[in-house]
């Protein structure tokens, strides 16, 4: 029986320091995502990205926000062109004054002349039959002044 014991000792010793608890140090912190984490940095477009980007541009200073919703699900903001000079188009040949608009964000448009920078509306079918919708903000293109450019 001792020469058995002699032979399982090393293995259970082995055993014993292979199980012993490791801990971790409580101030080192693991951080999965560092690298894919950009708090607090927004891309913001340049006029000449918006202007490429988008399916319409109009230069106005009559835009009114007509609705809004709020609370439930995503905000909705909607907005009404009374007149302007249309810039680029490239789906109507004739755009039709007073026209609608969607926003996801609230657009602080100033009293002087800006650019409205829009795509062709996807999704809120219910909200675009309703309001006649056809367009919405272009995403991540900011409010820019006409007079900033000249």
């Amino acid at each position: 029986m001792k020469g058995r014991l002699i032979y399982f000792l090393p293995i259970f010793l082995i055993f014993m320091v292979s199980c012993e608890e490791k801990k971790i140090p409580q101030d080192h912190k693991i951080d999965l995502f560092a690298d894919e984490r950009q708090e607090g940095k927004a891309y913001i477009m340049k006029p000449q990205e918006c202007f490429d980007g988008s399916d319409m541009v109009v230069s106005t200073s009559n835009i009114k926000l007509i609705d809004k919703s709020g609370g439930r699900g995503k905000s909705i903001f909607i907005y009404r062109v009374h007149s302007g000079n249309v810039l680029k188009t490239t789906r109507d040949s004739i755009v039709n004054f007073p026209f609608q608009f969607l926003s996801n964000q609230e657009l602080k448009f100033k009293k002087d002349s800006t650019y409205v920078y829009l795509k062709k509306l996807e999704g809120y079918r219910f909200i675009a039959k309703e309001m006649n919708l056809k367009y919405q903000w272009l995403k991540g293109a900011p409010v820019y002044s006409v007079k900033a450019d000249e």
